[in-house]
């Protein structure tokens, strides 16, 4: 079953807790532990796609706002996304 997408290999180490946490996650969804990895990176790569994007649009509201409320509003939550907290 050829997809049309090349396949790199790839390897991996993972801490022996993680690993563990994987695999059962496999197996409660009937998957491969390599097919669930795929999954989760998949996932993480597109949740850090959209905290970007959340980013820039923040920081688009922070350029154009013009009332010094929101200024410090909206800078504080930029620090927040950028440090946390």
């Amino acid at each position: 079953m050829r997809t049309g997408h090349k396949i790199v290999r790839q390897s991996v180490s993972l801490p022996v807790s993680l690993a563990s946490q994987v695999r059962g996650m496999a197996a409660g969804r009937k998957l491969s532990a390599n097919r669930m990895l795929l999954q989760l990176i998949e996932n993480g790569i597109q949740v850090e796609k959209s905290k970007e994007q959340a980013f820039f649009e923040l920081a688009a509201r922070f350029r154009a706002a013009t009332d010094p409320e929101d200024v410090q509003r909206l800078g504080d939550e930029m620090g927040r996304m950028v440090f946390g907290g």
